[in-house]
């Protein structure tokens, strides 16, 4: 069984990933590795090394630390054996489309960005 922290070290460079728009095959390639093997540390099937974990925070342009940021709370809720609950940062930052989303919204102009978001405070407010 994968230990805690080798899963959660995967899901923070999936999430990376997906923000930053890369595939797993280019993950891989910037790295020197297989994509299969990217996806087996998404999973936490396989353990990342420190070498490993370093060269994947250069390629993502990242601090190493960020693969450990909220690791006490994930820690925290596998204690208390509660499962992400529905509109939580915890299961919106899991969830592809959200990320997509996020992506995206931060690729539009910051004057447009704006006032979508101020649509979008709208629009829940009726909702």
């Amino acid at each position: 069984m994968p230990h805690l922290v080798d899963i959660h070290v995967g899901k923070r460079i999936r999430h990376r990933r997906w923000l930053a728009g890369m595939t797993q095959q280019q993950l891989a390639e910037s790295v020197g590795i297989k994509f299969q093997q990217i996806q087996k540390y998404e999973t936490g099937a396989n353990r990342v090394s420190a070498s490993r974990l370093w060269d994947i925070a250069a390629a993502m342009d990242v601090n190493v630390a960020f693969f450990f940021e909220g690791m006490e709370a994930a820690q925290n809720a596998a204690e208390d054996a509660a499962p992400a609950v529905k509109g939580s940062p915890a299961y919106i930052l899991g969830d592809k489309e959200a990320l997509d989303l996020v992506r995206s919204y931060y690729a539009i102009p910051e004057n447009q960005r704006r006032r979508l978001f101020d649509l979008a405070r709208v629009l829940s407010d009726v909702a």
